[in-house]
Parts: structure tokens; C-alpha cells; sequence
């Protein structure tokens, strides 16, 4: 009798890491999962400890093989799937960061940004790596550590320091590090969120590279998102398993939730909100404030590309809510409080605690509660958190059927959010169309187990994962159009409040 095989999905994500068994069915068997610290040095700073990161990566591989009860000879194979712009930089000769991973919602690097040209051309690099001049990306944080750790620059230059996205961090670990000649490689997806990549060429770009002062010696080597990099090192419980997927996570999840047709589009709702759609073979410039990334590779087929709309606060809004001001003891307690209203009062919350990310871009803006009078509650207010992700996603909606010129027939979502149904329904209103979520909705690991099962054959390909997507609830517009446009264009006037708050009189 054949021994049943699984496929592993390691998922670094912003607050937590974590290791999922797929079977064939694209079903969950078991999960190990670890959160790490978030750390925040001074206002506007994030950052993460790679080394506990990493540590927390190989218990929860542990966990998970654990509770499956298989051990490694059962593997037919490893994903991995990433936050992606947050940055880590490492030595060559010990194998040991030279300073913590700085996370993509930091905004240290603003100085930099606009010494490059940002407040003279923000998209002055956008026709060659899709993205405008933003804190958001990886390059800038490269820059930042070796302006500002001691010798790191020498060192760099010396060819003695490695960067990568936290992909290539787990990788280079999981095949070994020093012990075991770890394989230094990212994916496309990852390297289109650095800002050093030309989006056509599937390249490094030198000339940004050496505008962002940054040695080539120090990138990874960029692959397809679906083929064997390196086989797991004894360090990393899964000696000899081949390691055969990278997707950042937000690609990962367009994967998984099988958006293979040019024009599909979905939502994740996590510490974020990333909308994509699928553009097919061609890499459409935004003129509405959409980011050109890529959406996949597999293997040697051709590369499919993406817009994106990325939002910088979704769950870590109600987190806030939860952590900053003791609203509530756990994040799903939020949709409780809202039900006990039929409206948001008339609060609006903007939570620009980043500055605004698509489809505004605006470094300069801070997060906003508006519209408050002696009427409004903590259940109006819990309410507003809610909405403010809806609002958020319709904007990105918005620019994207603009950009497109395709209206939204309809959107696929996941993540942790979309248990929360008060969301789901108010999404579906504001969006005037019909939001899906499916049956697994942990699809940002799907999507990369996927990708590794496709490259070593278990599964066939596209047809397998369009096969195992399921659709598990529907939400339909039930809104009157004239009160869905009220709330909307309140939402907009809040907005606007948020904007011009950080000058020279704000200390960050």
C-alpha cells in the first residue's frame, strides 16, 4: 500500500508563523502556530526579531507534523508564504541578522524616500519596478540599516552581508544557513515588492540599486514561484524534503483562491487588506494608485501579472481597539458590539496610523476619529472600526475598475476577517456586488502549498486547484444605493481630515 502523501505550508506572517498540512483536497489536517513580538522602538518604527522568527518556524513545522501524526518521509513537498516587504539583513560569515527585520509597515525610511525624488516624482522608478516611491517597499529599509548600523556599509560592500524578504530568511534556514551552504534565493512575487526588481525583466535593476546605494552581491537570486530551490537541511525537521513554492502572502492567497482569469479579483482582510486581480500576461500601469506587481510564476510558463491595492490597517484596527483602548478582550468580540447598533452614529475612523497606502499614498496622513457627537457609544465606535475596512476596499475598487475599465463582477475573500459577517455584509453593500468567501479560508498557505505541490507533481496544476476551490457563504447587496453613497462620500470627507498632519512641528 502507497504511503499517503501531504503537502506542508510554512506561512511567516506579520504577527504570527505558521505551519499547515494540506492533503490532496486542498484540506486542512493540522496547524502549528506561534506569534511573535512586535516591537516598536519609537513612533512610526516596526520592526521584528528574525532569529525569534526563525526559531518560532521550526517549532510550529514540529507542532503541525505533531497533530497530523506524519513525520517527514510524508511530505511530497514545502511552501512557503511570506509578509513581504518586511526586510531582514544578515551576516555571510555568522549566519546572524545585524539588526532586527524591519517590518513593511514602518515608516523610517520617509528621509530617504524623498531624497530619492519623491516629493519632485513619486512614481519616478514605477515604469521600470510597477510602485511608486513609498516607505512601504524593501530597497529603502536595505538602505536604512547600512546608513545606520555601525560597519555595516564596509561590510556590504566587502560582499559580506545578505539581504531578503522573510521568504528568503526562512529558506536560507531551512536548507541549512552555514551548516548547510543555505540557499540564497527569492521568488518573483517577493522581489516585486522591493522596489529593485524591473517588473518585465524579472531582474535586478542596477541603476535603482545603485541610486538606493545598495551592493547587488547582497540580493537573493530570483526564481519562478513554483519550482525545487533546495531540499530541508536536518536542522529544520525536514531533512531532505524538497522546498519548491515561495509566494509573498498576498499572491499566495490569489492562488489559492484560484484566481487564474484575467479580471478575477480577491480581498485578504488580515493585519492588512490586500485586493488583487489577475491581469493575465500583461503588466498594466496604474494610473489611479494601484501598484504593477507580480501575481505568480510557475516555473518556466510565462509570468502572470497583478494591480494591487494595498490598505496598511484592517485587523490591526481592531487589535488597537482592543490592545490600545480595552474595548474588548478578543478580536471576534468586536461584531457583538456592533450589532448592538443599527449605524455608525455618525463616527468615522480613517486608521491612517501608517500614513495612507493605496489608493492615496499619503506619508503625510494620520489616523482620524470624526463625527463625534455626545450620541456616539463604544458600540458605535466598534462599528466604525468595522466599516472603515469596507470603506477602505471600496476606494481600492473604485481605482481598480478604473484602471481596468471592468466593472467588479464579483469578490473572493479570506482571512481572518471574514468570519465576521456584519463586515462581510457591509463590504457586499458598499461594493454593490456580491462578496464570496470559500470553504478553506486559510488560502494565502493554500496558495503556497499549491505551488510547491505543483512543481514536484502532486498536483497536476491550475485544473487541481480550480477543482478544490468551494464556495462557502454569499453575501449580496442589500443597501439602498442613496444611503450606500452617503456613507461613502461621509468617508470621504474623514479622509480628507486625516491629511497634512505630519510636518515639521510633529515629532514621529
Amino acid at each position: 500500500m502507497t504511503e499517503k502523501k501531504y503537502i506542508l505550508a510554512i506561512d511567516q506572517g506579520t504577527t504570527s508563523s505558521r505551519a499547515i498540512v494540506f492533503d490532496h483536497a486542498g484540506q486542512i489536517v493540522a496547524t502549528g502556530q506561534k506569534e511573535h513580538e512586535q516591537i516598536f522602538p519609537r513612533a512610526g518604527w516596526v520592526e521584528h526579531d528574525a532569529m525569534e522568527i526563525w526559531q518560532n518556524v521550526r517549532e510550529v513545522i514540529g507542532q503541525a507534523l505533531s497533530v497530523a501524526q506524519i513525520n517527514r518521509h510524508q511530505l511530497a513537498g514545502v511552501g512557503i508564504t511570506n509578509q513581504r516587504e518586511t526586510t531582514v539583513v544578515w551576516d555571510r560569515e555568522t549566519g546572524k541578522p545585524i539588526y532586527n527585520a524591519i517590518v513593511w509597515q514602518d515608516t523610517r525610511t520617509q528621509k530617504i524616500i524623498d531624497a530619492l525624488g519623491a516629493k519632485e516624482d513619486p512614481d519616478k522608478y514605477k515604469s521600470i519596478c510597477g510602485l511608486p516611491l513609498a516607505t512601504y517597499f524593501a530597497g529603502p529599509k536595505v538602505t536604512w540599516i547600512l546608513d545606520n548600523v555601525e560597519g555595516a556599509r564596509e561590510r556590504a560592500e566587502a560582499g559580506k552581508l545578505m539581504m531578503g524578504t522573510m521568504d528568503t530568511w526562512v529558506l536560507w534556514n531551512l536548507t541549512g544557513g552555514l551548516q548547510g551552504n543555505g540557499v540564497h534565493v527569492t521568488d518573483v512575487t517577493n522581489a516585486s515588492r522591493t522596489m529593485l526588481m524591473n517588473i518585465r525583466t524579472m531582474e535586478w535593476d542596477a541603476d535603482i540599486c545603485a541610486d538606493m546605494r545598495i551592493p547587488m552581491s547582497m540580493l537573493p537570486e530570483i526564481k519562478s514561484s513554483s519550482e525545487v530551490y533546495g531540499n530541508g537541511h536536518p536542522n529544520s525537521l525536514l531533512i531532505d524534503t524538497p522546498i519548491a513554492g515561495i509566494l509573498g502572502d498576498q499572491q499566495a492567497a490569489t492562488f489559492g483562491q484560484a484566481c487564474f482569469e484575467k479580471g478575477m479579483v480577491k480581498n485578504t482582510y488580515g493585519t492588512g487588506c490586500f485586493v488583487l486581480m489577475n491581469t493575465g500576461e500583461e503588466a498594466v500601469e496604474s494610473k489611479n494608485g494601484l501598484l504593477t506587481t507580480m501575481c505568480y510564476k510557475i516555473g518556466d510558463q510565462k509570468p502572470v501579472y497583478a494591480l494591487e491595492g494595498s490598505i496598511a490597517v484592517a485587523g490591526s484596527l481592531v487589535q488597537w481597539l482592543r490592545d490600545n483602548l480595552r474595548m474588548f478582550d478578543a478580536a471576534p468580540d468586536i461584531e457583538q458590539l456592533a450589532k448592538q447598533v443599527k449605524d455608525n452614529g455618525g463616527a468615522y475612523i480613517v486608521p491612517a496610523f501608517s500614513g495612507l497606502f493605496a489608493p492615496h499614498w499619503r506619508p503625510d496622513a494620520r489616523g482620524a476619529l470624526v463625527g463625534l457627537t455626545r450620541y456616539v457609544n463604544r458600540y458605535h465606535i466598534a462599528r466604525a472600526v468595522l466599516e472603515a475596512t469596507a470603506f477602505q476596499t471600496r476606494e481600492v475598487i473604485a481605482a481598480m475598475n478604473a484602471d481596468s475599465g471592468v466593472d467588479l463582477a464579483e469578490l473572493r475573500v479570506d482571512g481572518g476577517m471574514t468570519a465576521n459577517e456584519t463586515l462581510m455584509q457591509f463590504q457586499a453593500d458598499q461594493l454593490g456586488a456580491d462578496v464570496v468567501r470559500p470553504g478553506v479560508t486559510e488560502t494565502t498557505a493554500l496558495g503556497a502549498a499549491y505551488a510547491a505541490g505543483i512543481a514536484v507533481g502532486f498536483w497536476k496544476g491550475e485544473e487541481d486547484v480550480i477543482a478544490n476551490w468551494a464556495e462557502d457563504k454569499r453575501w449580496s447587496p442589500s443597501m439602498e444605493q442613496n444611503e450606500r453613497e452617503r456613507l461613502f462620500r461621509n468617508w470621504n470627507k474623514a479622509v480628507q481630515r486625516t491629511l497634512d498632519w505630519v510636518d515639521e512641528d510633529v515629532i514621529e
